[in-house]
């Protein structure tokens, strides 16, 4: 894969790569691992709190997809893990209940296996652009002030998008001080490193200005851990004396998760027992939703990055990848995961050579499950908050509409008929803006653009002027709508007044409708053109 080679329908792509691997490209997986790694820990608690469970099941959520996409991946750079729009999607479908999360990542795996073992990739295609920016703009607004009352340290805030918006705002005298002002603080360390890496340049030579520029990276790389791990330091420290000034994460299950199949049925809280088909039938629209949008996540990020770094991968195998990822998670009560963009761009930078960056990176996850879930405990959630928003921010990308406005204006409906009905759920912001985009596309495809090529094999002389007007007009000015023609001219080599003058005046005709009336290939005297 570091040489951009793929055989492109291997099951297994990890033959492709592991005969030549070296202990060059062991040395960068490593340092690649272990950077990826640090991102993902913190940014896994955070997006567990996006899917309304506790921060443990997005640990758990981490560490899988290393593993399998070391064997089953044809991208050197994807990282799979939990991510921003998942975790929404997850607690769209499930709210909140950890059986059930696990449960959904066993059915959107077997569908997602599915799919790419009868090559199903394509129906990925009739997803559009408008449809997919609308939703993540969408979710990216929904993410972010989701995690307002973290920052306000608010309690008894729905989870529905307006209900959420009105109670954020109306509980505001409530916000805890320590929360807001430690908030605040972690958004600005955060925003600052953020532009800290992305203004470092490589202009200077010495010695000194390149040490200092790769400490620069390093930290402003790892921004989030460092941020977590201060802020859980600060939030320790007052609680060690009793004061209770943060709102933290509290209580987490210790330890690995055990390697079980996942539950097919649930308990509520007074005793009675849901069936399979009760709880797939609650799952709805959501278990068409969720495993489409992880793979046209997941392919479209590869896809980036293979054309970035000069290698191709197969889409059918990303997907099986995916999917065998999401069925095998769900033995380790993982929810639903996809590529991550943010992860995959840090393992690019660092110069990942194989998909074995992931093996290190998920060792990273496993340590933290079994070693530092005690030291969980003491993280405030403002700061998990201030990693969540710093990292959904630039999913809101304002400038594609005016893209859109220049290019198609007709894109900009399946865009705001998903961003608009995102807020009120979701996937049925998906699914609306798929149904009026297909629409379009229906109508396109009824109703195209035609236009009318005529071929003359002859001179156009008097006596054809009546019959070449009755044609024009019968077949293209009459009908609903009219059409454009084009008049194949390359066989006249005479032409006269009479013929000109009834030309004239279709021209007139064609421009008073709106379309055209071209003539190709006419080989006549300037002057004969000045009189059309």
């Amino acid at each position: 894969l570091a040489e951009g080679t793929v055989e492109k329908d291997a099951w297994l792509p990890i033959l492709s790569w592991l005969p030549k691997y070296n202990l060059k490209w062991l040395k960068m997986d490593v340092l690649a691992g272990l950077t990826v790694g640090l991102t993902t820990v913190p940014q896994a608690l955070a997006y567990a709190e996006v899917a309304g469970l506790p921060v443990q099941f997005g640990l758990y959520s981490a560490f899988m997809g290393g593993f399998i996409y070391t064997f089953l991946g044809t991208s050197k750079d994807v990282t799979l893990g939990p991510t921003a729009i998942m975790s929404l999607l997850c607690s769209s479908v499930v709210g909140g209940e950890p059986h059930r999360a696990v449960l959904l990542s066993l059915l959107c795996g077997l569908i997602q296996a599915v799919m790419a073992l009868l090559r199903l990739g394509f129906l990925l295609d009739f997803i559009s652009f408008p449809v997919i920016k609308g939703f993540t703009c969408a979710a990216a607004v929904t993410i972010g002030f989701g995690q307002v009352k973290n920052i306000l340290g608010i309690q008894g805030v729905p989870q529905q998008f307006f209900l959420e918006v009105y109670y954020t705002f109306h509980k505001i005298p409530e916000a805890r001080i320590g929360d807001v002002v430690l908030g605040l603080i972690c958004l600005a360390l955060l925003v600052t490193l953020m532009f800290m890496k992305s203004s470092l340049t490589s202009d200077s030579d010495s010695t000194c200005s390149m040490y200092a520029r790769k400490v620069v990276w390093a930290v402003a790389t790892m921004r989030n851990a460092a941020v977590v791990i201060a802020a859980s330091l600060i939030a320790f420290s007052w609680e060690t004396y009793g004061n209770h000034v943060f709102t933290i994460t509290g209580k987490t299950t210790r330890g690995l998760p055990p390697f079980r199949p996942p539950p097919t049925s649930d308990t509520t809280a007074n005793g009675t027992v849901v069936s399979f088909g009760e709880i797939v039938e609650d799952f709805g629209g959501g278990l068409a939703v969720i495993p489409f949008m992880g793979l046209l996540e997941s392919i479209a990020i590869a896809k980036a990055f293979a054309s970035q770094n000069d290698y191709r991968i197969d889409a059918n195998q990303e997907l099986l990848a995916i999917g065998v990822t999401n069925i095998m998670g769900s033995f380790v009560s993982a929810y639903p995961v996809t590529g991550s963009f943010g992860r995959t761009a840090v393992n690019s930078q660092t110069g990942v050579c194989t998909p074995a960056g992931g093996v290190v990176t998920s060792v990273i996850v496993l340590l933290s499950l079994a070693f530092l879930m005690p030291a969980f405990y003491y993280i405030p959630k403002a700061s998990l908050a201030a990693v969540i928003i710093c990292a959904v921010a630039p999913m809101v990308d304002y400038r594609v509409v005016a893209k859109m406005w220049r290019i198609r204006k007709l894109d900009l409906l399946p865009f705001f008929v998903t961003f608009l009905m995102s807020f009120w759920e979701v996937q049925y912001g998906i699914v609306g803006g798929i149904a009026v985009s297909g629409a379009l596309l229906l109508y396109s495809m009824a109703r195209p653009h035609i236009e009318v090529r005529y071929l003359f094999i002859s001179g156009l002389t008097f006596p054809a002027t009546e019959y070449l007007s009755h044609i024009i007009h019968t077949r293209a000015l009459q009908v609903s709508p009219p059409r454009s023609v084009v008049l194949d001219c390359s066989h006249v080599s005479v032409i006269d007044y009479t013929v000109i003058s009834e030309l004239r005046d279709l021209l007139r005709q064609f421009k008073l409708r709106e379309v055209h009336l071209i003539f190709a290939g006419l080989q006549v005297h300037a002057s004969v053109l000045k009189n059309l």
